[in-house]
């Protein structure tokens, strides 16, 4: 006869709750958890996973980095540098201002955050599998509600595709 502590943990039922602040941040620590292990197996922290999630879809200076990334500017630096030193993306001077730069993601940059975002898409499907399409959807209008919100205060514009 097995031991008690050898019994897998039993589910919680599908209606408890566990509250907006601890149910959010449980979501939260699941997402990032899964994030930082698909960066790490491409040698990637989470921040620059996200710098390539960022350039996939435009070009924006070293300052609206940092706004998208809530980086200073000495931060977002080192993280473009360590980027290019990889090939990863490349700098610019703007066409705009002179005395600023765009960055761009390079060849091997898209194919490698295309990679990482496939194996997130594929974990986050896992994550929800057990909901209706119902609340998949409605889960889904709700994050963007909240992240819309959250990027009008920040000054980010969201109309480009999502980061």
């Amino acid at each position: 006869m097995a031991s008690s502590h050898n019994t897998p943990p039993v589910p919680s039922p599908p209606d408890e709750d566990f509250g907006l602040v601890d149910a959010l941040a449980q979501l939260s620590f699941l997402v990032q958890n899964g994030l930082a292990e698909i960066a790490g197996q491409h040698d990637l922290s989470i921040t620059q996973t996200r710098l390539l999630g960022i350039l996939r879809d435009r070009e924006p200076t070293m300052n609206q980095l940092g706004r998208h990334l809530g980086l200073d500017k000495s931060s977002i630096t080192g993280l473009v540098d360590r980027a290019q030193r990889r090939a990863l993306v490349t700098r610019t001077v703007s066409a705009v201002d002179r005395r600023s730069y765009q960055v761009s993601i390079t060849d091997t940059g898209r194919q490698l955050v295309e990679q990482v975002a496939a194996q997130f898409a594929a974990q986050i499907e896992r994550c929800v599998e057990p909901l209706p399409e119902a609340d998949r959807k409605q889960l889904s209008q709700l994050a963007t509600r909240i992240v819309t919100a959250d990027a009008q205060v920040r000054g980010i514009d969201l109309h480009h595709p999502p980061l």
